[in-house]
């Protein structure tokens, strides 16, 4: 499956836990073990966020993934992250400011993991550049 994909992560500014929050390609990298996951794989503990789940639906819906039956049932339950349920208002209220994107699914990421205070595995450039945090190749 190749989705374009960029080979980043970004850290958000001020985080300093060990805790990340999986984009869409993140998780798709490590899902499938890529050798480009393997930094963040080891970099304590990773998290999901409902619009992932959303994201992953709709990328499918459109063709540009391909999912197999019980798909997000296996996403969800996979014992490498967890998936997180953050507040829906404080949640969406968060992501109406991140006005720098019409991406509704980078907005809900990225405000996910503002309202956590996590930061955010990603290759997306326009997250990495919006989110104005230090990044690094994988």
């Amino acid at each position: 499956m190749d989705v374009g994909l960029d080979r980043h992560w970004c850290a958000l500014s001020g985080s300093t836990r060990t805790v990340t929050l999986l984009d869409t390609n993140a998780l798709i990298w490590v899902q499938k073990s890529h050798p480009r996951a393997r930094k963040v794989m080891r970099d304590g503990r990773l998290y999901v966020s409902p619009a992932t789940l959303l994201e992953l639906q709709y990328l499918h819906e459109a063709g540009k993934i391909r999912l197999v039956p019980g798909a997000m049932r296996a996403i969800v339950d996979d014992d490498r992250w967890a998936v997180d349920d953050p507040p829906p208002t404080t949640w969406f209220l968060k992501a109406v400011e991140l006005a720098w994107t019409r991406d509704p699914f980078d907005r809900l990421i990225a405000a996910h993991a503002q309202v956590r205070g996590w930061r955010v595995a990603t290759s997306d450039r326009d997250l990495i550049e919006h989110l104005g945090a230090a990044c690094i190749e994988l």
